[in-house]
């Protein structure tokens, strides 16, 4: 009797930690409800470091829902009135230089946004790895009094990414730690991680995210977060290419 009872204590704890732990899609999805929230208003600054060069720039975006992003850069002059605007999946940028908006077509959204370390697809802040990929919980720990979740996101054969496998780190209070960025031969090629953690606007959020490239670890782009709203009212006409050339908000 002694003997089965220690067969089967290790074999029911297993079974209790795996109920208690949530599915790997619905923390994923609980990750991204997280940080765009139904709406949400952001200010930001962005800063490319460069071994020889260092620029920043001042942003302003909203967001609604999971297809609906807009964002538009206040600082430097040179730099103000550049917009990106993505609905739908469908992605456009805005240059007062040659007051033109552009569509970005799906090949280029994985080209780098405004030379920075960040792609058009990461500034869109689209939700496609929930619907678009496969997810696997690969690890479970306790950190820093939290529960951490390492989850491997493996892309749909006919989703248009370039990448082979994503994974991610994500604490039990949602907020995304580190998201792994590797090629379709399994090659590490950049990496987002939180570098610091605060409360803003009633809930924890990564305040400064740096994503950085493995093939120059000398080079990053960061975003720090200077205030962000959640449920915010969004105006009619907002995440239209009207308001993209001609802002009214």
């Amino acid at each position: 009797m002694a003997l089965r009872l220690f067969v089967l204590i290790p074999l029911l704890l297993a079974c209790a930690a795996a109920r208690a732990a949530p599915a790997a899609e619905d923390i994923i999805r609980r990750a991204i409800d997280h940080y765009r929230g139904q709406t949400s208003y952001t200010e930001m600054t962005m800063t490319i470091h460069r071994e020889d060069w260092e620029r920043s720039m001042s942003m302003r975006a909203w967001t609604e829902g999971d297809e609906r992003t807009l964002v538009r850069v206040t600082a430097p002059r040179k730099d103000a009135g550049n917009g990106t605007l993505s609905v739908d999946g469908n992605m456009w940028t805005y240059s007062p230089r040659i007051n033109r908006v552009i569509k970005i077509p799906s090949s280029m959204m994985n080209q780098n946004w405004m030379g920075s370390d960040f792609s058009n697809k990461d500034i869109s802040k689209d939700a496609d790895i929930v619907d678009q990929y496969d997810h696997t919980l690969l690890d479970t720990r306790e950190e820093g009094g939290h529960t951490v979740y390492v989850i491997q996101s493996v892309p749909h054969e006919e989703a248009a990414v370039v990448w082979g496998r994503e994974v991610l780190t994500v604490r039990d209070d949602w907020v995304l730690l580190e998201q792994q960025f590797r090629d379709q031969d399994d090659v590490l090629v950049k990496t987002l991680r939180a570098l610091e953690i605060a409360e803003m606007s009633g809930r924890t959020v990564a305040t400064v995210m740096r994503m950085a490239s493995e093939e120059t670890p000398g080079e990053w782009t960061e975003l720090r977060t200077g205030s962000i709203e959640f449920g915010v009212e969004i105006q009619s006409g907002l995440f239209t290419l009207s308001n993209l050339r001609n802002p009214r908000q």
